[in-house]
């Protein structure tokens, strides 16, 4: 059973929640029915496959032994190279799942969300080595944690303590009907711009597009259209998507991060960033990206600030780029918002010492008209259009 995929799906987590929900309006503790929950929406979603539960169970045992055996090193010792093993073997099977198909070998880990619950267990890692987890780890919360069904195929991406937090606050009746009604609201929300707008656009507009038009476009329109076409219909579904998420995780009295907050509203290329996808994108910027330019301001390797941040942006969306896939349109699609960020930046420095581009509505405005053609174009090369 696909996550979110049909009505089927909910009436049985409506269903099944329903215990969680009289729990919560009485001020009770759900969190023990929730596990039981999860471990039943996880067999329905993995058990049609045998190799599928195989790998699920490896894998999180994997990520689980190796997440627990790093904090108990690293309460006695804090080896670099210790670190920098535990961060490699914890994305290992990751690596394995996009290389291995490419020469036409097997994996083992092929399973749906496993890139989810890797950027989870590295996080883990990394807090781990920054001394931010030194209490003793639960492994049944760890477990819940890597495998929060809600979250579990595509995110978004929570953070241990953020979650954790949660996991242990026992709202009162007020307190959790304010989260119902949110968790509620967001499900409506999905419904509206998976099922309804991604729906239309799809089947009404995209599956026309780029090439049959029937005359009505030229050639070149049908490839315009299709371009902002795509990205709509992109933002619709995966939104609609985190937007289910975000519900059923507050109804479960957990309060998932947002993934999107209006990114075709965005006045620039690092406020598009800051908008969209953004547990992605927060992730890689804090694990990657800030990570990279401190050791090489460390190093001092490069001394101009500038080139060492530059440098992290193409390392940043590079990265975010062949995660999504090993294609040349992934690859480019990562390269292209890596020079979108540098570009901006450019500007923005220099703006700041001649200021030829004041801040106001009308300038606002025309940034967001830019934005949009810009970030569109992105999308083009992602659907790999283009290529």
């Amino acid at each position: 059973m696909t996550p979110y995929g049909n009505i089927a799906f909910f009436v049985i987590i409506g269903l099944l929640l329903l215990p969680t929900i009289l729990l919560g309006l009485r001020g009770k503790s759900s969190k023990r029915y929730n596990l039981f929950v999860s471990v039943i929406v996880l067999a329905l979603i993995f058990g049609h496959s045998m190799n599928g539960t195989i790998s699920l169970v490896l894998f999180t045992v994997f990520q689980v032994v190796l997440i627990v055996a790093y904090q108990r090193y690293r309460l006695q010792q804090n080896s670099g190279t210790i670190f920098i093993i535990a961060v490699l073997l914890s994305i290992l099977p990751l690596i394995l799942v996009k290389v291995l198909p490419i020469f036409g070998l097997h994996h083992l880990f092929g399973f749906l969300g496993v890139s989810y619950i890797t950027f989870k267990a590295v996080q883990m890692i990394l807090e781990t080595r920054d001394g931010l987890m030194k209490e003793k780890i639960s492994v049944v919360e760890l477990v819940y944690f890597l495998l929060f069904f809600p979250t579990v195929s595509s995110g978004p991406i929570d953070r241990w303590r953020r979650f954790t937090k949660d996991f242990h606050t026992v709202p009162s009746s007020e307190e959790y009907q304010k989260l119902l009604l949110s968790g509620i609201n967001y499900i409506f929300v999905g419904f509206l711009y998976k099922f309804i707008l991604a729906y239309l656009i799809y089947n009404y507009t995209l599956i026309y597009l780029p090439n049959h038009t029937y005359n009505y476009l030229t050639p070149f329109q049908g490839q315009l259209a299709y371009m902002y076409m795509y990205s709509f219909y992109l933002f619709f579904d995966f939104a609609g998507y985190s937007a289910f998420a975000v519900g059923v995780s507050r109804i479960m009295g957990i309060q998932t991060p947002i993934n999107f907050n209006r990114p075709f509203a965005s006045r620039n290329i690092k406020d598009f960033w800051n908008r969209w996808h953004m547990s992605l994108s927060f992730w890689f910027r804090d694990y990657v990206y800030m990570r990279f330019v401190l050791w090489m301001t460390k190093k001092k390797w490069l001394k101009n600030k500038f080139a060492i941040s530059y440098i992290g942006f193409f390392l940043l969306f590079f990265l975010m780029g062949i995660w999504h896939g090993l294609e040349w349109h992934f690859v480019v699609y990562g390269l292209y918002h890596a020079l979108l960020i540098i570009s901006f930046d450019k500007f923005e420095r220099w703006n700041k010492k001649h200021k030829r581009w004041p801040k106001n509505k009308w300038t606002h405005a025309i940034g967001v008209i830019i934005t949009f053609h810009a970030v569109c174009f992105g999308f083009y090369i992602f659907s790999g259009t283009l290529f």
